[in-house]
């Protein structure tokens, strides 16, 4: 599955499963630009982490909920790198607020730090491929929430369901350029983004029994297929979501 010598961006890649995005494609022989908003020790670590063995890796700081962060990452990974093969728009955040409770900033937010970013991100990364002329591969972190309701956390699962049609959408579209545009959709992974119900026995054991293979996943069992995707062997894939929930989405109390 290698990726020698491609240059990727990854969003939100200071810390879970950005964070095994990033290493997985530099360990695969990816130049990586790692894109953060507020943990720059995260980012600064991982970089140091890969160039101390021996690859390629910048941090961006950037608010990618804003075009212009997003234009920000292009362009200084394509200053530093010369060209742009892979996207990967990962960042995301939830309120796990309700349709009755979520307010107007609340709603703003999770929309645009999750579709906007994915969205522009796109388009921004596609412009320059196709200017590159050599094709690409744009790969978005979306939720089996795109297809699954999780009652309680609406916003989320708005912006998720935006993912999944933003990547069937410009998949099509891309493909006349040779740009292949995939969406993967993670069950419940062991991240920051979860701790609370990691320190409780009783949410990991109900979480846990809804789950057929009996476990969360580890962030770096996303990251392998990331780096597939952003193979050459991925080459006839896109306009799809590629679901990792150990088979969470087709759960059944089997009535």
């Amino acid at each position: 599955m290698s990726v020698q010598d491609k240059v990727a961006i990854v969003t939100g890649g200071s810390s879970g499963i950005g964070n095994a995005i990033v290493l997985s494609l530099a360990q695969a022989g990816a130049s990586v630009c790692i894109g953060y908003r507020s943990h720059p020790e995260g980012a600064e670590q991982t970089a140091t982490q890969i160039q101390d063995a021996g690859g390629k890796a910048i941090t961006v700081q950037s608010d990618v909920s804003q075009v212009g962060g997003v234009r920000k990452l292009v362009d200084e990974t394509v200053a530093a790198f010369g060209h742009l093969d892979v996207m990967v728009n990962n960042v995301g955040m939830e309120t796990r607020t309700s349709i009755l409770d979520t307010t107007e900033d609340q709603y703003d937010r999770v929309l645009a730090v999750n579709l906007k970013s994915a969205f522009f991100g796109t388009q921004l990364a596609a412009k320059q491929m196709i200017k590159q002329g050599n094709g690409g591969r744009i790969i978005n972190i979306s939720s089996i929430h795109e297809d699954w309701p999780m009652p309680g956390n609406t916003p989320y699962c708005l912006s998720k369901g935006g993912m999944r049609m933003l990547t069937r959408t410009a998949g099509v579209e891309l493909a006349p350029h040779g740009i292949t545009v995939v969406g993967l959709g993670p069950g419940a992974v062991a991240t920051p983004i979860n701790v609370e119900t990691m320190q409780d026995p009783q949410l990991m054991a109900q979480l846990n029994a809804t789950i057929p293979l009996g476990r969360m996943a580890d962030p770096e069992e996303i990251a392998d297929l990331v780096v597939w995707l952003a193979s050459d062997r991925a080459s006839y894939v896109t306009a799809t979501t590629f679901f990792v929930d150990g088979g969470m989405m087709q759960f059944s109390p089997g009535l």
